[in-house]
């Protein structure tokens, strides 16, 4: 594994961390300002309505993991896919909400040289519990 490939995974990494505590400015610092995300059953978004969204969902417990199944590097731009899994999970009652699949994610190296990520296409579903 080379140190672009490690760097993205760290971003990965880093991104479900902060997620999970609810450091929603660690986790936009983590892309691009062009960033777009393409999510089932809606519009094309980006970084405002990601900001938006997430915040609604400050007081909810998120628990993320993710099977990075493959990085691939190309001078500053880069694209992993992953097998991801969340669940969140309300502040008082009510079930948890679940879901897994694939996602497809775009980064592109920053002046600074960090890497962040530029375009998502999560392909999220509900996992069936009972399945």
């Amino acid at each position: 594994m080379h140190d672009d490939e490690r760097a993205i995974r760290g971003v990965i990494d880093a991104w479900h961390r902060a997620s999970a505590a609810g450091d929603l400015a660690a986790v936009v610092e983590m892309m691009t300002d062009d960033v777009v995300f393409l999510v089932p059953g809606r519009p094309p978004f980006g970084k405002e309505a990601f900001v938006q969204a997430q915040s609604q969902l400050a007081a909810y417990l998120l628990e993320s993991s993710s099977d990075v199944r493959e990085v691939r590097v190309a001078g500053d731009w880069a694209y992993c896919w992953t097998n991801l899994s969340v669940t969140i999970t309300p502040p008082h009652q009510g079930s948890a909400v679940r879901r897994a699949g694939h996602t497809l994610s775009i980064f592109r190296r920053g002046e600074d040289g960090r890497w962040l990520l530029a375009r998502d296409a999560n392909l999220l579903t509900a996992v069936n519990e009972d399945a």
